[in-house]
């Protein structure tokens, strides 16, 4: 009997996609069979079906956007621009081969040559979250493949049609299927591809808890590679800014984009106690303006629904549960529709918890507190297991140099967003955030390895010292006077 992945839009609970459950087996040694083949071929030649890919994308930009929104609930203004950062990351994933990963040849004396070289792992597992289905995919799919190596690829089981769209876009511009397969299944699935004794390494981004189940994994076989990406409780501190409008738009981008189920996402509001009610005043009154609506309503909608009615029931749950632990309610995180995922923007000043949980609520719920000093308010912002992204709004230049210095986070920005990345910066944290692989414009440095030559076009060697006598050198010793 077949098994089916099944598929409902959350915005809708509509039917939206079925595929057959894969042969993990069967995937993976058409791709081990693959990589030399492919490894094989001129960069300028991965490097060119990388760019015809960019361009297919381009053509069916608006039916990848609508697919995304229809398969994760996200504003089709915001699956719209994840469109446009999959076509930018080609481009970006090629420079960055090229200063990350160099062909580089030093010329000696003598005709001696030091050569380094960057080679391909082989065969690669992708494994990758719903939230951002083409892009985090794309993210590592691109540079693994510039880089020679075969891909196995798994999308999570709430977006793999967006992940087989993606495949398809790779394949029609002529990548041979045998180079990416496409993996069709749930968490027993994703198990089998990770513990694959014929993978090389598994690119992984999803939650904490399954990336150390993995980092235990590998532990005991450093010959793969493993690079792990899983979320943050992200701080904002709000320090001595009197643009109170602009800081509260800041949070709202912050905490609230992609209704906060981005990695990146702001868990935590940190501010100064004496600037605090007047500030949350302000995120308030524009949290409340938030539209939350299906993808394609129009006026468009700032948020969409969460992902599944489990995250949302998971979601009002930790709210509750923030509550009887003494938080006090800012915004009332509510469901408007008990039988759809949607929840309005959930906030709650949770100063007086002394039990607060080190937790990445994966949705628009921010935690706020206050802080009588800025040693304090860093205090609180390292108060986490969790390293990925940290934001200061306001504060002087050294304000900034502090935080800067001892925020413990991969992504550390000033007046900005948390979710605020270029594709030409490193994105990746540390503690419970990642294992120090950063991807984007690092990715290129988990896709291939590097490799050091000593090159000379004929053999010379001697040894000067601690050698007996050759007597097949005598005649030589006789003509120099030595017998």
């Amino acid at each position: 009997m077949t098994d089916f992945l099944n598929i409902v839009e959350p915005a809708t609970g509509q039917h939206l996609w079925s595929g057959v459950i894969s042969d993990v087996d069967s995937d993976v040694e058409i791709a081990r069979q693959a990589w030399s083949e492919w490894a094989s071929k001129p960069l300028t030649y991965r490097t060119e079906m990388m760019r015809r890919f960019a361009n297919q994308v381009k053509a069916e930009r608006d039916v990848l956007a609508d697919l995304i929104s229809r398969e994760t609930g996200k504003p089709l203004w915001e699956s719209r621009t994840e469109v446009e950062a999959v076509i930018e990351r080609v481009e970006a994933s090629i420079k960055s081969s090229g200063e990350r990963t160099p062909n580089r040849r030093i010329e000696g004396a003598l005709g001696l040559r030091q050569a380094l070289r960057h080679k391909p792992h082989g065969t690669l597992a992708v494994i990758s979250p719903y939230n951002m289905p083409a892009l985090i995919p794309a993210g590592h799919i691109i540079p693994a493949l510039i880089a020679g190596n075969s891909v196995v690829f798994k999308p999570s089981e709430m977006a793999t049609a967006v992940g087989s769209k993606l495949t398809e876009l790779f394949r029609a511009v002529g990548l041979p299927k045998s180079v990416l397969r496409l993996v069709v299944g749930g968490p027993e699935i994703g198990k089998k591809l990770a513990a694959h004794p014929m993978i090389d390494g598994l690119l992984f981004t999803g939650s904490a808890r399954t990336g150390l189940a993995l980092n235990i994994m590998y532990a005991a076989n450093p010959g793969k590679i493993l690079a792990l990406e899983m979320g943050g409780n992200n701080p904002i501190v709000a320090w001595d800014t009197v643009d109170l409008r602009t800081a509260a738009t800041l949070v709202v981008q912050s905490a609230f984009l992609s209704a906060g189920q981005r990695c990146s996402s702001a868990r935590r509001l940190i501010v100064k106690s004496s600037m605090a009610d007047a500030l949350i005043d302000e995120v308030k009154i524009l949290a409340n303006r938030i539209i939350v609506d299906h993808p394609h309503a129009d006026p468009a909608p700032y948020m969409g629904p969460v992902i599944s009615n489990a995250a949302a029931d998971e979601l009002t749950g930790a709210f509750l549960d923030l509550m009887a632990k003494g938080g006090q309610v800012i915004r009332p995180m509510t469901r408007p529709d008990p039988d759809l995922p949607f929840l309005t923007p959930g906030i709650i000043d949770v100063t007086s918890v002394t039990d607060r949980s080190d937790t990445e609520y994966f949705g628009p719920l921010l935690q706020v507190s206050r802080a009588d000093s800025f040693e304090d308010a860093m205090a609180q912002a390292n108060d986490s297991r969790f390293g990925l992204s940290a934001t200061l709004l306001g504060g002087s230049p050294s304000h900034y140099d502090q935080f800067w210095a001892n925020i413990r986070a991969g992504v550390i920005n000033w007046n900005r967003p948390t979710n605020d990345a270029a594709p030409t910066s490193p994105f990746g944290g540390l503690g419970l955030s990642g294992n120090h692989r950063p991807t984007s414009f690092y990715a290129a440095d988990y896709c291939a390895y590097p490799v050091a030559s000593a090159e000379i076009d004929t053999m010379r060697a001697s040894i000067g010292i601690g050698l007996r006598a050759d007597e097949r050198d005598a005649p030589k010793l006789v003509l120099k006077g030595y017998f």
